[in-house]
């Protein structure tokens, strides 16, 4: 980038500062946070300019990248550091570029080019930890791709997370889930994992569930026959009761906003391939924020405690 090109946000402060606005109302005009504006409040001209050239010596590694990344915030101002990092390793390789790194680089993207970030509120996600091995959550969720013809294209997940490690799985498909849908999926994530746990939580749908009888649940036919062979054990979360699922819905937002936003669609086996890459790549393999563990390092341990899975069920034989 060139030092004329990172002014604009420094100028404005400055301008502001003169017109008698306090930090705080500059950081509002500005969509900054207040901390920002503090930072370069007090900055001359020379200070700024020893500043930004130390941005690129500290960043050296993402410097290549500067124009594909000011190119990517341009078209999504809501893309987070996580999320851009995660396409620099999808496109470039991995790099050994430490997170702090990234995001303080990002950052220092967003202010030189006047690009604010949109802000999102943090989930909060009741924490009770488990034995290894003795549950996983459930759940579906949907977002409209981008295909290149510029249509949009509306995608399901049904995805998958282990409540002691967090280790997760995922799989789209191009069309509503089905009992049948979901009893293949349930197989092909217990490939995914080695084996299945003792117990698994869904929410209350429609997929699994016909009604509950003063607190007892009556399962689709399909469903029933299903967990009568597998023989594991299910809880079903109460409606509006987001806390006992709070693992699985993190899960959700995650592959919404880290994965999925922004990604151009092409067809159902290519995303899946990439959404493969996407957990071994960055779902994971970064460090889970409740527990401060990568989910991939101790998936390594909760393996030996699944129940083993020596056969894949065929649909048919559980469906007539």
């Amino acid at each position: 980038m060139r030092n004329r090109e990172r002014w604009p946000m420094f100028f404005e402060i400055q301008q502001q500062k003169e017109l008698g606005l306090n930090k705080s109302q500059v950081a509002r005009n500005l969509d900054v946070s207040r901390n920002t504006v503090m930072k370069f409040w007090y900055m001359s001209i020379d200070e700024y300019k020893t500043w930004i050239e130390g941005l690129g010596t500290r960043s050296k590694k993402l410097e290549s990248f500067e124009f594909e990344i000011v190119e990517w915030l341009r078209q999504y101002p809501d893309l987070s550091a996580a999320q851009i990092m995660d396409w620099l390793k999808e496109h470039h390789g991995d790099l050994e570029v430490a997170e702090s790194t990234t995001r303080n680089y990002i950052r220092g993207i967003r202010f030189a080019y006047g690009i604010p970030k949109v802000k999102q509120i943090r989930q909060y996600e009741a924490v009770a930890e488990l034995p290894m091995g003795r549950q996983m959550q459930v759940d579906f969720g949907e977002i409209k791709f981008r295909n290149p013809e510029g249509h949009f294209v509306k995608l399901r997940f049904i995805t998958f997370v282990l409540s002691h490690s967090r280790y997760k799985y995922a799989l789209w498909q191009d069309r509503p889930f089905t009992t049948i849908d979901v009893v293949n999926a349930h197989e092909e994530a217990f490939a995914f994992y080695g084996g299945m746990p003792e117990e698994i939580v869904y929410d209350q749908d429609h997929l699994m569930l016909t009604s509950e009888n003063h607190g007892d649940l009556i399962l689709t036919h399909e469903f029933a026959n299903y967990v009568e062979v597998r023989r594991f054990r299910i809880s079903m979360c109460r409606k509006a009761d987001p806390e006992s699922k709070g693992k699985i819905e993190n899960v959700v937002k995650y592959i919404k906003r880290n994965f999925a936003r922004h990604r151009q669609f092409t067809n159902v086996e290519k995303l899946n391939e990439q959404c493969l890459a996407w957990l071994a790549r960055t779902g994971n393999a970064k460090v889970y924020q409740t527990t401060k563990k990568i989910p991939a390092e101790v998936y390594a341990f909760e393996k030996a405690y699944l129940r083993p899975v020596h056969r894949k069920i065929e649909i048919s034989n559980i469906t007539t």
